[in-house]
C-alpha cells in the first residue's frame, strides 16, 4: 500500500478500532482513509474527520462541509439526519480518536521513541530526531502536538515509509501520561528530568515523578528507558518492566553507572557547546551548534537512542552536529543591529536558569525579558525569587520583568546583585513599549514566559 493510504484503516476498521456504530453503505466497508484531522479545514479527498466538542466551537457543525471537500468518512456523536456519506457513531470522538490511534499505532511495523521530561522535552526530539535521521525515515511530533489531542494527530501523520516515529509526550495531571503512552507504546522511552513543573496538580517533584513514570506501563515487550542519571529522582528508577534502565550523563556526576557519558565540556557561549561522548561503542568528540549546557545532555540521550536502534558512532556524531535550534526554543534573532533569543514558548524555573545562562555568555548588554511561570502551585513566589536570582548571579546588565509573580524575578535579582538595572511592570503591553524605547544596537535580550502571557508579541514587537 501506498502512504497515500494509511494502514489498517478501513472503515470497518475503524468503526471496531472506535468501539462505534458504522452507518453508511456497506460496499464502502473496505475502504481505507487517505488521512485523519480534526480541523475541517484540513480535510482532503479520502480523509477521516473527527469532529471535536471545543469551548467555541463544535465540529459536528462542519461534518457537511467536510463532505463537500472530499471526507470518505466522519465520526459523530448523534446520529446525522440525511448524511452526505458513513459515518461512525460512537459515545465521545476524543475517546474515539484515541483509541484509533492507539489501533493504528500498533499496526505499524515502526520503532517509536517516546520522550518526557519536565523540561527539554522539544529540544531533545529534535536532537534525537536529527539524529535518527542519519540512517531512518523519521517521523517526528510537529510543534506543540504532545497531549492527548495532538499526540493522536501525530500518530495520524505516520506512513508505511517511516522507519522511526519520535513522539513527545506533555502531562499536568496524574493519569495523562497512562492515556498517552496507551496510544505511543513507546520501544524506547526517554525522560529527561524530574523538575518543577504542574506542580499546582503533582504536588512536588515526587509526583512528578510517578505521573511521568505512568509510561512505563504500556511499553513495547522488549523495550527500554533511557534516564538521565544526573537527575536525583531519575537515578532511583533502577530497572523498567524487569530491564536495566540506560543511563546518560556528566562522568562526574551521581553514582549511577552510565551507558552514555560526556567530558571535557566547553561552553563555546553563541557558538554552543563541545564534549567529548564515552559509549559502549566507542568515543567521539562533537561540536554541538546550539548554545546552553543542556544541549550536552540532549546529545548524549540521542546518541543513547541512537545505540540502542543501530546507528554507528559516525551517524551518532554526525546527527548531534546537524541539529538545529527552532522558533520559540532558544531561536536566535537577528534585528536592528541586536540578537534576540526567542525562548517564549513555555517556561518553568528550570528552563529559566538555563536561558539565563545562555544569555550570559553574549557580549555587550544583556537584557533578560521575563515574565510569569505557571502551576507552580505553593511555592510559585519561592521559585520565582531563585529566577530572580540567577539573573543577578550570571551578572545579567538588565532585567524587564512583566506579571503578578514577576515582581519576585527584580526582588531576586536585586537581592544578589546591586547591578542589575531593574524594570517591573505589571502587564506585559506597558513592559513593551518601554522596552522598545529602552534597546539599542549590540544588545543581546532574552524573552522568555509562560505560554500564557503572550511573549511572542514581545519578540514580534522587537522584530518589527
Amino acid at each position: 500500500m501506498s502512504d497515500k493510504y494509511m494502514k489498517n484503516l478501513t472503515f470497518a476498521n475503524i468503526a471496531k478500532a472506535c468501539e462505534g456504530t458504522y452507518i453508511g453503505d456497506e460496499t464502502l466497508l473496505d475502504t481505507t482513509i487517505t488521512g485523519a484531522v480534526i480541523d475541517s479545514r484540513q480535510v482532503k479527498e479520502g480523509y477521516l474527520f473527527i469532529p471535536i466538542k471545543g469551548e467555541r466551537v463544535d465540529g459536528h457543525k462542519f461534518i457537511p462541509t467536510v463532505f463537500e471537500q472530499g471526507a470518505a468518512i466522519v465520526l459523530s456523536e448523534h446520529e446525522l439526519t440525511d448524511p452526505a456519506g458513513p459515518y461512525v457513531l460512537v459515545e465521545s470522538t476524543t475517546d474515539a480518536m484515541k483509541k484509533l490511534a492507539a489501533f493504528y499505532r500498533k499496526s505499524l511495523d515502526i520503532k517509536v521513541v517516546g520522550i518526557t521530561g519536565s523540561v527539554g522535552k522539544t529540544s531533545t526530539k529534535e536532537m534525537i530526531s536529527s539524529v535518527l535521521e542519519q540512517k531512518y525515515s523519521v517521523h517526528k511530533t510537529a510543534g506543540n502536538f504532545n497531549n492527548e489531542i495532538g499526540l493522536p494527530l501525530t500518530i495520524f501523520g505516520i506512513r508505511e515509509s517511516h522507519q522511526v516515529a519520535v513522539l513527545e509526550m506533555g502531562i499536568s495531571d496524574f493519569g495523562e501520561m497512562h492515556r498517552l503512552s496507551t496510544m505511543s507504546c513507546p520501544d524506547v522511552m526517554v525522560i529527561t528530568n524530574i523538575g518543577y513543573c504542574h506542580l499546582e496538580f503533582l504536588g512536588d517533584r515526587d509526583g512528578v515523578l510517578k505521573a511521568k513514570t505512568e509510561c512505563f506501563e504500556h511499553m513495547m515487550p522488549d523495550a527500554v528507558a533511557v534516564l538521565n542519571a544526573d537527575d536525583d529522582k531519575l537515578a532511583t528508577v533502577q530497572t523498567v518492566n524487569g530491564k536495566p534502565a540506560i543511563y546518560y550523563g556528566k562522568e562526574s556526576a551521581s553514582g549511577v553507572h552510565k551507558s552514555v557519558y560526556t567530558t571535557n565540556i566547553e561552553n563555546l557561549g553563541f557558538d554552543g557547546m563541545k564534549a567529548h561522548f564515552v559509549t559502549p561503542e566507542g568515543e567521539f568528540d562533537a561540536h554541538i551548534h546550539i548554545p546552553g549546557e543542556h544541549n550536552v545532555y540532549n546529545a548524549m540521550a540521542a546518541a543513547a537512542v541512537g545505540l540502542q536502534l543501530g546507528l554507528t558512532i559516525a551517524e551518532i556524531k554526525s546527527g548531534i552536529e546537524k541539529a538545529e535550534t527552532i522558533a520559540g526554543r532558544t531561536n536566535f534573532i537577528k534585528t536592528h543591529g541586536m540578537t534576540v533569543i526567542d525562548d517564549c514558548y513555555n517556561a518553568n524555573p528550570v528552563s529559566m536558569k538555563s536561558s539565563i545562562e545562555v544569555l550570559s555568555h553574549a557580549k555587550g548588554r544583556t537584557i533578560a525579558v521575563l515574565g510569569d511561570m505557571g502551576e507552580l502551585g505553593s511555592d510559585e513566589k519561592k521559585l520565582h525569587h531563585e529566577v530572580g536570582e540567577a539573573v543577578g548571579e550570571n551578572h545579567i546588565h538588565t532585567l524587564f520583568a512583566a506579571g503578578e509573580l514577576a515582581k519576585e524575578y527584580a526582588a531576586g535579582a536585586a537581592e544578589k546583585s546591586s547591578d542589575v538595572d531593574i524594570h517591573y511592570f505589571e502587564d506585559r503591553e506597558t513592559m513593551t513599549q518601554e522596552l522598545l524605547s529602552y534597546v539599542k544596537e549590540g544588545d543581546t535580550i532574552l524573552v522568555k514566559a509562560s505560554h500564557f502571557m503572550e511573549f511572542p508579541k514581545v519578540v514580534e514587537a522587537l522584530s518589527k
